[in-house]
Formats: structure tokens, sequence, C-alpha cells
């Protein structure tokens, strides 16, 4: 290294030591000081063996390379790579240079490149990203065109450590910011070293259907947690997927349309570009070349029809739903619930809207976006629904602004009747009494569970309502808890990451779980379903709290591991949507309902639950 560099080492130490920690403040993403100018510097002396560049902040000159791909959109700017490799396994060849502006070099240039070593951190400081080792503020020489691109580095089944990531520093708040790359031991760390390389991957399973980004996700190791249907499945915060590879295009969707791709597809032959980190979904290769999507026909799922004595209920979030969306949603959400979940008798919904949608004007009620909902379940060929809900306070239930999303109860009244308590408005809290029967009954129905417990504050408050089915009582409890909003992703500076939406859903769970506990302490056996859009992992804190004491079990438990999902999220196929029940529902059929998710068309970004039992 040129004896230029240790005359800023001291600035860059500090600028990393707090990149590392996460302390640097301001409204920039990039971590850059002033600092003298450092001559003669190689590509693999700025990546530097740790997630921080050693000369982070500082000005280098003649920095050479061979540009490997060229960005025209977006986050503006080319890779180059240097071909004269050191022997350092930890430290990339490769190296992002933005220049804001259409770059005007081209693949193949040999270039030398002046400008500031900066940490890019996509999504900003405080999203807990890692960061981007890049050149910004560019004089750009070509010194020659035409030259061939450096070999691409395979990614490949057998270059992927199994294990994810290393633990982080605990002097550092957890971040690995600071520590040693070490490339055959950890994933992430073998991702970081080929950050900006050229890289490929050969032929590829989808696991993560193409999005309306214009990306997918893709694994190289086929074996890693396969689902049945061709997926990665999450299944615990120690088993991360380490296959996983988000797949982009360099070239503009204008000039060459992004395929389109479902899970289980194949991404046939090979892919290449350079080896990217952005906000959503952190290591992404930009594909200079694209393979070709090879269909394998997968198809969306029918639940089996109940049988005569079997209740069916279901639970859908059916994606801010309002009367200005077009028919054709309206019409597609009515066909997934008559055809391929078989026309429930009970169907809680999640994330009903109220009628006109995100206009921000005060209106609450949704009774047009309810009846043109299940008027078109009736053209569908499906019953004459009934619904029963609870308006919220305007814009005091999250989601969208001016929305005001809800959970609504369908039911089919020619299956089950509803039994009607008066009285419960958005302030009003349903409790449990005991009934003339002996048994427990709701004092609102329907009716919300505890609204001014500081745990819904801008959330949805549970909605509880009390059905007969063949003359036996079915407490149903329709949920959407706190989003994941505000936590850190996968592949987060912070190992583990932090997953700080977790506290309220806890909270949430607590109050649920002492609810089901309340029915259950006065009818021991009463049936009592859990459900909805719960926002959190079968083995999470938020399904133990839901779970305590024995009050709830996660019907999705019942399934294989491999076919637990709801959604898939970054190549994860993972459970948010469940349906939970008390311990008098000794007997049940549980089924996910793939329509969704792992599709590249979509009517909503969840597949539905249902549960079949006999009351």
């Amino acid at each position: 290294m040129p004896s230029s560099i240790p005359r800023t080492a001291a600035v860059a130490a500090v600028v990393a030591a707090a990149l590392a920690a996460g302390l640097l403040a301001g409204s920039s993403a990039s971590a850059e000081t002033a600092a003298d100018t450092v001559a003669g510097v190689r590509v693999h002396d700025i990546q530097g063996t740790t997630r921080v560049s050693p000369l982070v902040g500082q000005q280098v000159t003649g920095v050479t390379g061979i540009v490997t791909g060229v960005r025209t959109y977006g986050s503006r700017g080319f890779w180059i790579q240097d071909p004269q490799a050191d022997d350092n396994p930890a430290t990339s060849e490769g190296l992002f240079v933005f220049t804001s502006s259409v770059p005007t070099v081209a693949v193949g240039d040999a270039v030398s490149v002046n400008g500031t070593v900066g940490e890019y951190v996509p999504g900003g400081l405080n999203s807990g990203n890692q960061s981007l080792t890049q050149l910004s503020k560019p004089t750009v020489t070509v010194v020659s065109k035409g030259n061939p691109v450096p070999a691409p580095v395979t990614i490949s089944a057998w270059s992927v450590p199994d294990a994810y990531a290393p633990e982080g520093d605990p002097a550092a708040g957890g971040s690995i910011n600071g520590l040693q790359l070490d490339p055959e031991s950890y994933a992430l760390d073998y991702y970081e070293s080929l950050e900006g390389t050229n890289v490929r991957v050969g032929t590829s399973r989808v696991v993560g259907a193409t999005d309306p980004y214009s990306e997918l996700w893709v694994t190289v190791k086929p074996w890693e947690n396969r689902s049945w249907r061709g997926g990665t499945v999450y299944g615990s915060y120690t088993s991360q997927n380490t296959g996983r590879l988000q797949i982009q295009s360099l070239t503009p969707i204008a000039q060459q349309p992004f395929p389109k791709a479902n899970v289980g597809d194949v991404l046939s032959g090979t892919t290449e570009g350079p080896l990217d980190f952005n906000q959503f979904g952190g290591y992404t290769l930009t594909a200079r070349t694209l393979g070709t999507v090879v269909d394998r026909g997968l198809e969306r799922e029918s639940t089996d029809k109940q049988h005569k004595n079997e209740l069916a209920v279901a639970t859908y979030n059916v994606e801010n739903l309002d009367p200005s969306d077009p028919q054709e949603k309206f019409d597609a959400l009515a066909a997934a619930v008559v055809d391929n979940l078989a026309s429930p008798d009970i169907l809680a919904l999640e994330e009903i809207q109220d009628n006109n949608g995100a206009k921000n004007d005060g209106t609450v009620a949704a009774d047009q976006t309810l009846k043109k909902f299940t008027d078109a379940i009736v053209a569908a060929g499906g019953p004459a629904y009934e619904w029963r809900s609870v308006d919220p306070a305007n814009n005091k239930d999250g989601g969208e602004p001016g929305g005001n999303i809800r959970q609504v109860f369908l039911f089919n009244p020619e299956r089950v009747s509803f039994t009607d308590r008066a009285g419960g408005d958005a302030a009003a809290a349903t409790g449990v009494v005991r009934g003339e029967d002996g048994g427990a009954a709701l004092t609102l129905s329907p009716g919300r569970i505890e609204p001014a417990n500081t745990a819904w504050e801008n959330s949805r408050k549970p909605l509880a309502g009390e059905f007969t089915f063949r003359g036996r009582t079915v407490f149903v409890i329709a949920n959407h808890f706190g989003s994941k909003g505000g936590d850190e992703s996968l592949v987060s500076h912070h190992q583990p990451p932090n997953r700080s939406s977790e506290a309220k859903r806890l909270l949430q769970a607590q109050a649920v779980n002492a609810f089901v506990k309340d029915v259950l302490a006065i009818e021991k056996n009463a049936d009592v379903l859990v459900l909805g859009d719960i926002n959190d992992f079968e083995f999470s804190e938020t399904t133990r709290a839901l779970t305590d004491g024995g009050a709830l079990y996660p019907a999705v438990k019942s399934l294989p591991r491999s076919e637990r999902y709801s959604y898939v999220f970054q190549g994860n196929s993972q459970v948010l949507d469940q349906i939970l029940t008390s311990p008098g529902i000794r007997h049940f059929e549980y089924d996910s309902v793939h329509i969704n998710a792992e599709f590249a068309d979509q009517n909503s970004d969840h597949d539905p639950q249902v549960l079949r039992f006999r009351p």
C-alpha cells in the first residue's frame, strides 16, 4: 500500500469506527470527510478486509480497472474491476463509481478514476443496512476501449458457506462492520468479499416471483429448506437461507422487458453482472447478461370443500381493498373465495378500507366496499355473505392514511348465524361473561378487545364475534397485528438484526391471549379461533405469547415444515397469516392456500388460510 496512506489513517479510522457503531449523524447516508489525496491505490486497497473501506473519506487518484457494468437509471454509475487481483480472498476487486448522471463509459473500457471514497448506506444510517463502498464525485479518463471483461466469479451451492453471518461485536453495538471478513465461513462475508465484482450464477430455481420493480430471487442451493412448491422456507431466526440472491437487470425496461417468473420456475443459462448492495434485498446481481425463465407450471391451489357437519373458517388479507379499486380486483378476490377457498362459512378479512379509500376526509364507514365485494362473490357463484365489523375512529388504526383499514367478518347465513349484541363502537371494549346457558358469552358482538390498551395505538384492534353453528357457539377473534416496519433486514450490519417492531406485537399477543383465557375460565372447552394477519412467524415470541398457558395452538404447525408459509419476502417463504385454536378444538384440517405469494400476478400479497373442524 502506498506510503501516503498512513498520513490520513487516523481520519479514516475515526469515520470507519463511527460507521461500524452506527454513530454517524446527519441526513447523508454516505460517510465522507475531507482528507488528503492518496495516489496509486488499487481497488482491493479501497475495499479492504472489512465492510468499511480503510480509505473512507479520502480522495484517491489513478484508480484503474475495466468497466464491467453501466447503470443508466436509479443510482446511476458504473462498476470497475481490477483484472490483477491480489491473493486475499477477503478483498473485493470490484467497485461502484457513483456518477449521479448517466455515465459516458461503456463495458470493456479501461479507465482511470479520481474520486472520494465513501460508504453509502442504502436507506440511510438509521436503517441498519450495511454500506456500499463506492467512489463519488469522480473524474474519469478512458484509457482504452474494447477490453475483455474480467472473468466472472461463479456463485454456487459449493461456494456459499452454510453459516449466515458472524455475531456482531458487542463493543460496536452488535455491528459486524469492523470485523475481518471470513468469506469461507459466513455467507454474508462471502457476498461482501465480492461486492462490486463481476459474478455469475448458472441455472437456478426462482424462490421469489418477479415483483412490480422488475426483480426476482433465485437460490443457488437447490436443497436448502426447499418448500414442496419450489420456494425456500424460512423456519427460524437461526436457519437463514444463504443461497438466496436478488436478480435485477442493467438493461432499462423500455429496451428489454424483465421476464415474469413464479416461484419454482427456473432462471436457465448464465446470469452475469456486478454484485451490488441495495436497500431492498441487500446483495443483488445486477445482470448485464440475464438468463431465460423456464416456466415450471406452478398452479394456484384450491382447498377442499367442508363437509356438512364441518365449519370452515378462513382469513384473508385483501390488501387495502376499497371501492375505487378496479372491478377486476373485486372479481378476482371473489373468485378466489368461491373457487380456491370453497366458500368458507366464516371469512375474516383484513385491510378492508373505508368507502373512499385513501381520501382523507373523515369517512370511516366501509359498507360500500363490503357490498361491492359480497356482490362480486355472489356473481362468482358464491353465497350471499352477510358482514359484521366495527368502524374504527378516523386515522387511529394505522395503515394507509385516510384508508381506515379494519377487520371484517363475512359469514354465510345459510350455514352459520351471528349473535348480535349491540354497543360495539370503536371505543367500547367487549368482555366475557357467563351466559344464560352457563357457557361463555361476549358482552358486545361484534366488539373490539381492549381498544384503549396502548398496545393497539395506531394499530388495528382485534375484532371479536360470537357465532353459532349447528347449535354450538364458536368465538372468532380477527386480528391484524402491527407491521414489521422499522425492523432491520436480514442483511443488517447488526447481527442478529434489531427487530424493534416485535415489542408492540408482543403486547398485542398478550392482550389477545388474556382475552382467550377469560373465555376459557368460564367455559373450559369453548371453541375459540384466533386468526388473521399476525405479521409474525410461527416460531416468534409473538406466537409464543399468543399460546401462553396452552390457551391456543398455532394450527400451521400441524403442517409439514415445507408447507408452513403464507407470504414470500425476499425469496423467503414464511408465515405471517395464522389461525390458532383453543384446546377444545382437538381435530381439524388446516390449509395454507397458495394463490398469491408465489406468483408474479397477485390479487394480494398474502395467501389465505382455511381451517375446517366439527364444533
